[in-house]
């Protein structure tokens, strides 16, 4: 049999059917694995507390070392995939990617998992600008775009819920080590089957010089920032530590946009892009929507384990119908709508359903039963989430020249780890809990899901700024409607 590869083009769609789906569909698999390992951990998260010796705030480590590298350094994958290839700078990831995973699966100590996490973190900042800008250069603007955008959001969704089945499973009949080790095959098949299908594309002859010390500065920005915020919620806002932390947090970053703006030849953020107003508004919202839907999960599996007493098992169960729903409403009824009816129209009604179902969801109590306590959100926000993401990803990435997909790929999957870390963080001084019983650590989860709940509302305002669909191709100089 004749062995079948896809050539990417540099700056020219791919409108072979056949061709683009193969690229899709890997695409999707490295996807689905990079997004799997930010959930993954989250019901084994007490099995690693208790093995490891973290406290109650500093278990956020293990998610939030890997999200806020993954955030610092995704503006530098995605220029990354532009300069040098999107097969060479994917396939880079996907090694470094299962490399790290490995370190995290033998890890002795509660430092030796933060550090290989933040290396994880590193392989999938490489990796996961690659995966879209692989798709939308594979699809053209249109129909075809949306719905492979359509596909790819919901693999993503679905290595994000079913995560928490998968890490359920392992944590409770193996271990906790084989939610990070799970990685390791998967990145192996994905780099077979890139191997096969996807051709080298031909990078720039005339390359300029790669920010490193931008994404350097950003990733520590954040990363201090982070670490004030969480400072703070141990021994208060006016701590030294807290004060120091945010302060010199914003001053990196202060210090980065500068850089960005003067010095760096060849910049991780072209300022061009937010001339785009579906790309700039469309990242604010990408902002609070991961500040909000991101750490959802880090709260949901502690109410479920720590308030009301499920296993690893039962929790990962209880997440199916996230899955199903948010999948189904992704993948199939929001394509179906987007060509009807505008895409901020979608994410202002996504984000306010979401909203209800989150103020449902901060009722539980420690006697609730699984339908009123846990189902009954589930379906609400769900729904809200299925319907939003998809338009939220299709307006960040419309209007974009070619040569610019990597950077605008990269943008967005930053924008949205930045709101899932730092939203984590914050939220974790909202749900600072006053004793360690059930009914007091509910009540602290509760106020976490009202202020996701007041996120969601913001994200609803902030798509009536988006353009609306005639405004998205009109000629520079005219006045949007």
């Amino acid at each position: 049999m004749t062995r079948r590869r896809v050539e990417i083009d540099r700056g020219t769609p791919q409108h072979s059917t056949v061709t683009a789906y193969i690229v899709l569909t890997v695409a999707c698999a490295a996807q689905f694995m990079v997004v799997l390992d930010i959930s993954v951990v989250n019901v084994a998260l007490p099995s690693i507390r208790d093995a490891l010796h973290f406290g109650e705030s500093g278990q956020q480590w293990v998610v939030n070392a890997y999200a806020l590298v993954f955030a610092g350094f995704l503006l530098l994958g995605g220029r990354l995939a532009d300069l040098y290839g999107h097969r060479r700078v994917f396939m880079s990831g996907l090694a470094l990617f299962a490399a790290a995973s490995l370190a995290c699966g033998l890890a002795t100590s509660g430092p030796l998992l933060v550090g290989a996490r933040a290396l994880q973190g590193l392989g999938a900042a490489v990796l996961a600008p690659a995966t879209l800008t692989l798709v939308t250069t594979a699809f053209p603007e249109g129909p075809a775009r949306v719905r492979a955008l359509a596909t790819w959001t919901a693999v993503g969704v679905a290595g994000g819920t079913a995560g928490n089945l998968v890490g359920g499973v392992l944590t409770e009949y193996l271990s906790w080590r084989a939610t990070l080790l799970l990685n390791v095959p998967i990145a192996v098949a994905a780099v077979l089957a890139t191997m096969r299908f996807v051709h080298a594309d031909r990078p720039e002859n005339d390359r300029p010089r790669v920010d490193i010390v931008g994404a350097v500065l950003a990733t520590g920005g954040l990363a201090t920032l982070a670490f004030g915020i969480s400072r703070a919620a141990e021994v208060g806002w006016a701590s030294t530590s807290a004060v120091l932390g945010i302060g010199i947090g914003a001053i990196l970053l202060v210090v980065f946009g500068v850089a960005e703006k003067r010095n760096a030849d060849s910049p991780l953020i072209p300022l061009r892009l937010f001339a785009i107003r579906s790309v700039s508004v469309g990242n604010v919202a990408m902002l609070l929507a991961g500040a909000s839907l991101n750490p959802m999960w880090f709260f949901l599996t502690l109410s479920m384990q720590t308030g009301l007493g499920y296993s690893p098992v039962q929790t990962g169960l209880a997440f199916l119908p996230h899955t199903i729903v948010t999948i189904v409403v992704a993948a199939r009824v929001t394509p179906w709508l987007m060509r009807r009816v505008e895409g901020r129209v979608l994410i202002a009604t996504g984000s306010l359903l979401a909203a209800a179902g989150f103020c449902w969801q901060a009722q539980l109590g420690e006697h609730d039963d699984y339908l009123t306590g846990i189902l009954g959100p589930a379906i609400v926000f769900s729904i809200g989430t299925g319907l939003l993401n998809t338009p939220i990803t299709a307006a960040v990435t419309s209007g974009v020249p070619t040569g610019d997909a990597g950077a605008a790929s990269g943008l967005m999957n930053t924008t949205k780890q930045v709101g899932g870390a730092l939203g984590l963080a914050i939220l974790v001084t909202v749900a600072a809990a006053h004793g360690t019983d059930a009914p007091m650590l509910l009540e602290a989860y509760n106020r976490a899901f009202y202020a996701i709940a007041a996120v969601m509302v913001a994200v609803a305002i902030v798509a009536a700024a988006l353009p609306a669909r005639n405004d998205r191709n009109r000629p520079a100089g005219q006045r949007p409607r």
